[in-house]
């Protein structure tokens, strides 16, 4: 089993997350984005620069993931592509998506998009906060200790 961040817009603090985890569990953690990040070093940890555009991050990490895999990620379109491959997407604020859930997800996203494209305000996400924070911590090793006990 391998994480897979999109780490362009993932927040620092669950980037921080991510490579304790990464430590503590031994297990292979790659960020992958169109710009520079900085990873502490670690045999388990590394970064992936991919070319500047328009969801490059998405496809390299839809082209590489495995089942099993975990997907770290807010975009709801490439949670739906990792989970149709056999993986498995936790979003920031700490929900999973899997097979059971991902359609609905995605159904309501499109439904949100095409209601902003009319020219209907809806508003987005609150800022990201502590008990997000914290959310995302405990689904995660929840997750990690079902799967890589």
């Amino acid at each position: 089993m391998k994480i897979w961040v999109d780490a362009d817009a993932c927040p620092n603090v669950i980037k921080e997350i991510l490579f304790r985890a990464a430590d503590r569990k031994r297990l292979g953690l790659t960020l992958v984005a169109n710009q520079s990040v900085r990873i502490p070093p670690s045999p388990y940890i590394k970064a992936f620069r991919v070319q500047a555009g328009f969801d490059e991050a998405d496809k390299h990490i839809a082209r590489l993931v495995e089942p099993g895999d975990l997907v770290i990620t807010a975009d709801i379109p490439l949670a739906a592509e990792v989970v149709e491959k056999g993986a498995y997407a936790l979003n920031p604020r700490g929900e999973l998506y899997h097979r059971d859930n991902i359609r609905e997800r995605l159904a309501m996203r499109n439904l949100m998009e095409e209601l902003r494209s009319t020219g209907i305000d809806i508003g987005g996400p609150g800022a990201f906060n502590l008990a997000d924070r914290q959310a995302f911590a405990n689904r995660l090793d929840v997750f990690l200790n079902r799967r890589h006990p």
